[in-house]
C-alpha cells in the first residue's frame, strides 16, 4: 500500500502542471477576494478539494476489496496492481503529450459532474473562506483523467482505508502547484504549456509505472514464458 501510496503522491507531484491547467483559474481568481486572508482560502479550497478525492478513494478501495474477498487469491492482486500502473504509463504519455487515452475517464466523469456543477456555480463568487473550502469540495469532483487514473490505483489498494491514503496522497502532491497556480497562475500557467515541461513529468511518471509493473508478483515469469512460447 505504502508504494502504491508513493506513486500517487509522485503523479500528483508531477501531474501538477495538469492540474494548474484544470483548477489554476479558479485558485487564482478568488486569491484577491475581499474577505479573509489570501492563504486561508488556498487552504480551504485544497483541504475541500482532497478530502472530496479521499471519499473517492474509500468508494475505490471498497470496490477493490470486493473483488479481493470473491477471490483473495495472489493473482488478482497482482492484476489490480498491473492495470494501476499500466493505467499509470497512459496518465504519463497523456501528460507528455503523447497520447489522450485517459481523457475517455474524463467523459465518463462528466455525468456525475453534471449533476454537482449547479451546486458549483452557487458557490461563486468565491470571497469568504466557508465558499472556498465548499468549492474545494464541490471542485474535487470535477471530471479530470488525473484523478481518474489514481482511482485505479486507489482501487488496487483493495480496502477503503488504503483507498483514501493513496488518495490523499496524491491530493497533497498536487498541493505545491495549486498554491503556486493561486497565487502566480499567469506565470505557472505558462510553465505548464512548456512542452518540456510537460514531457519531463510524463517521462517521469512513465518510469515510475514501469518499475511498478516490474514488480508485479509473477508477471516477468508470464511475459517470458509468453515470449518463448511465440519464438
Amino acid at each position: 500500500m505504502l508504494a502504491l501510496a508513493s506513486a500517487a503522491f509522485a503523479a500528483g507531484l508531477l501531474g501538477g502542471v495538469h492540474c494548474a491547467g484544470m483548477c489554476g483559474g479558479i485558485v487564482g481568481s478568488f486569491s484577491a477576494a475581499a474577505r479573509g486572508p489570501a492563504l486561508a482560502r488556498q487552504l480551504a479550497f485544497n483541504g475541500g478539494r482532497i478530502a472530496s478525492y479521499s471519499l473517492a478513494g474509500v468508494i475505490a478501495g471498497a470496490l477493490g476489496s470486493l473483488g479481493q474477498a470473491a477471490d483473495p487469491l495472489l493473482y488478482v492482486q497482482a492484476a489490480l496492481f498491473a492495470l494501476a500502473n499500466v493505467v499509470m504509463v497512459m496518465l504519463g504519455l497523456y501528460i507528455a503529450g503523447w497520447g489522450e487515452t485517459v481523457l475517455r475517464f474524463e467523459r465518463a466523469g462528466a455525468i456525475l459532474w453534471r449533476r454537482i456543477e449547479p451546486y458549483a456555480r452557487s458557490v461563486f463568487p468565491i470571497d469568504s473562506t466557508a465558499k472556498s473550502l465548499g468549492a474545494g469540495l464541490l471542485w474535487g469532483w470535477v471530471p479530470c483523467g488525473l484523478v481518474y487514473s489514481i482511482l485505479v490505483l486507489a482501487l488496487a489498494s483493495g480496502s477503503a482505508p488504503g483507498g483514501a491514503a493513496v488518495m490523499a496522497a496524491f491530493g497533497l502532491g498536487t498541493l505545491p502547484a495549486l498554491l503556486a497556480a493561486g497565487f502566480f497562475a499567469q506565470r505557472l500557467l505558462a510553465l505548464r504549456r512548456a512542452p518540456w515541461v510537460r514531457r519531463a513529468a510524463g517521462t517521469v511518471i512513465i518510469t515510475v509505472a514501469l518499475v511498478g509493473l516490474a514488480r508485479v508478483p509473477g508477471l516477468t515469469e508470464a511475459l517470458r514464458a509468453g515470449w518463448n512460447c511465440i519464438a
